[in-house]
């Protein structure tokens, strides 16, 4: 967990009042999950999940989830912020990039899944570019034998920041549809193998991306 003790007095302000504000907008959002009873069903000596997210929709993902997950955060500064911010939503987060093959997170984290907690990161984070698929969460799920689960949003409403991943804050009365997708084993014979499948995993989110936006589409005639 992060220390409060890391940022200064006026960056932990602006944390408290951003949190407030998300709250307050959150309250307004008409939020509809798909999938996600099979994980919320689940026995607790189950297989924990791996789940990924793109960073440009961090807000809307962590808002509609809130259930105690860890959160794969980079080491940076704005790292710091973040994680600050989602432990405020019942998160707790791993710090480091599994990305970079950093042994010491990746062991962490495989410990984490082992314990009995799902735990989540960005496969594009934490500087793009948007929509590319880091091998980290693959060697993470084949590392502790647990399934991958992507993790998307479609907001018909948003403000959409000029940054590196286009990052999406839901308007006011927003409706923001969400997709669990369906959990997939690593079954490679080694991590090396599973590290490759990242085009292809990139192009499941690509996939759950278009499902969910008709999803969306659907509900906005109903």
């Amino acid at each position: 967990m992060t220390s409060p003790a890391s940022l200064d007095w006026r960056t932990r302000v602006a944390i408290r009042l951003g949190t407030l504000l998300i709250r307050a907008l959150g309250a307004t959002w008409r939020v509809q999950v798909h999938g996600r009873q099979a994980l919320l069903a689940r026995d607790p000596e189950a297989s924990r999940v791996v789940l990924t997210l793109w960073h440009g929709q961090l807000l809307p993902l962590l808002w509609a989830h809130r259930q105690p997950t860890a959160a794969m955060i980079s080491e940076h500064k704005d790292g710091d912020i973040l994680a600050r911010v989602v432990e405020t939503f019942g998160f707790f987060s791993v710090r480091g990039s599994s990305s970079r093959g950093a042994t010491r997170v990746l062991l962490e984290a495989v410990q984490v899944l082992k314990r009995g907690a799902d735990i989540a990161l960005t496969p594009d984070g934490p500087r793009g570019p948007r929509y590319s698929f880091a091998p980290g969460a693959l060697v993470l799920a084949h590392r502790a034998s647990a399934p991958v689960v992507s993790l998307v949003a479609h907001v018909d409403r948003k403000w959409q920041l000029r940054s590196w991943d286009g990052f999406e804050i839901p308007k006011p009365f927003a409706r923001v549809t969400i997709e669990y997708g369906e959990p997939v084993m690593l079954d490679d014979p080694d991590v090396r193998s599973a590290a490759a499948r990242t085009d292809e995993f990139a192009q499941r989110m690509q996939q759950a991306l278009a499902r969910v936006e008709a999803l969306a589409g659907e509900r906005a005639r109903v």
